[in-house]
This record gives structure tokens, C-alpha cells and sequence, in this order.
């Protein structure tokens, strides 16, 4: 597929070259492409571009960049160039304000989310919550002593949850479809339980998983 990455810091860049290395076709997009000139130089079967380029390019994109900029960025994206495709929405709502005693803080609150507010924005994308609760250092090919760890994932489009499914089973991962768009109210609350480890004992090597 081809695959269009808004967004390119830790995730978006661990996600392109988790993508590449699958075989598919990978435009990051960047606020600023320049920056991206080393990356490009070292995966030279990827592409760069900007949020539009990436998003236009895609026939599946990933969002990929701080909370506090989600909105804006697939704004800059273009709402046209994403209509009806698959967005893996991986953004957390997390405040500009340090961790209290290792729990990150939100800006949203325990009746609302980002992936809403995105969804509510952006109406004609079909985002998808995915790839939110854990670290950049273990979303691809993670290999745990517990066996294959488990990805939550919301949206209201069930094809768009489909082919991320297909893209988490890719990864080595299990898919666990919460539901509709409200899911990820609990969802994107994982990252702050992820985090806490990473915070208080320097632990950022571990995923969740579901067991039934």
C-alpha cells in the first residue's frame, strides 16, 4: 500500500521504517521536509514531503504527531486529500505540564477524547485509534516472552478498523477492536499507564496484553 506518515519525529519515523521494511510504499510529510534530508538520505526508498504531499499520497495515512497539534496538522494535511481513507490516529491528548508523579497529564477529561474531537472536525476521514499505548522502540516486530502483545484500537468505519487490522497483524501484533469512536476515551488513557513505568523506574520496553 501506499502509505503516507503525517508526522515525523520517534513515531512517525519508527512507523515508516517499520512500513518500508514490509514492503509497502512510504512518504513521511513534515511542517518542514528539510529536516527530513538525512532520513531520506539513509531510507532511500522512502519519500518526503509535506503534510499535503503525504496525505495525498497515501491510500492509508497515519497521524502521527503531538496532541496539541493533531488537529491543526491534518488541517494543513488537507481534509480533501484524506477523505474516505484510513487514518491510524497514534496522538495522545497530553498537556503541556510535567507527569505528577509519573502520570502524564491530559487535556482532555474522562467524557471526551482526541480521536473525537478529530472525528467530529474532520468528519469525511476514517480515523482509527492505534499504535497510542505504546513505545516507538517496540511497535514493530515486537518480540515479548508473553508471545504476541495486544493493540487496542477503536473507529466508527469498520473497513478502515479492517485494514488496520491487517497492518497490526503485519507488525506482529493482536488486534483488539473496543468499538466506536467513545472507546477511546479508555484508549488513549493507556498511554498514561504505559508511561508510568518509563517515569518512575526508566522502564520503556513493555506492552500491554489482553488475555481470554
Amino acid at each position: 500500500m501506499r502509505i503516507g506518515i503525517l508526522g515525523s519525529g520517534d513515531v512517525g519515523r519508527s512507523l515508516a521504517e517499520g512500513f518500508l521494511k514490509h514492503g509497502h510504499d512510504v512518504m513521511v510529510g513534515s511542517g518542514t521536509p528539510g529536516k527530513l534530508a538525512e532520513w531520506a538520505d539513509a531510507h532511500p526508498k522512502g519519500r518526503v514531503g509535506s503534510f499535503a504531499d503525504a496525505a495525498g499520497f497515501a491510500e492509508v495515512a497515519v497521524l502521527a504527531v503531538k496532541g496539541t497539534a493533531a488537529l491543526e496538522v491534518v488541517r494543513q494535511a488537507g481534509p480533501s486529500n484524506l477523505a474516505g481513507k484510513p487514518v491510524l490516529d497514534t496522538t495522545n491528548p497530553i498537556a503541556e505540564a510535567p507527569p505528577e508523579n509519573g502520570v502524564l497529564k491530559f487535556f482532555t477529561d474522562l467524557d471526551t477524547s482526541l480521536l473525537e474531537q478529530l472525528q467530529h472536525e474532520y468528519r469525511g476521514v476514517r480515523f482509527v485509534k492505534a499504535f497510542n499505548s505504546v513505545g516507538h522502540r517496540v511497535m514493530i516486530d515486537p518480540k515479548f516472552k508473553g508471545g504476541k502483545p495486544t493493540m487496542f484500537i477503536c473507529g466508527n468505519d469498520d473497513a478502515a478498523k479492517g485494514t488496520v487490522i491487517g497492518i497490526l497483524d503485519q507488525f506482529g501484533w493482536d488486534a483488539a477492536d473496543m468499538g466506536r469512536a467513545e472507546a477511546a476515551r479508555a484508549i488513549e488513557p493507556l498511554c498514561m499507564l504505559w508511561c508510568i513505568p518509563g517515569f518512575l523506574r526508566n522502564e520503556w520496553s513493555h506492552a500491554f496484553k489482553l488475555l481470554t
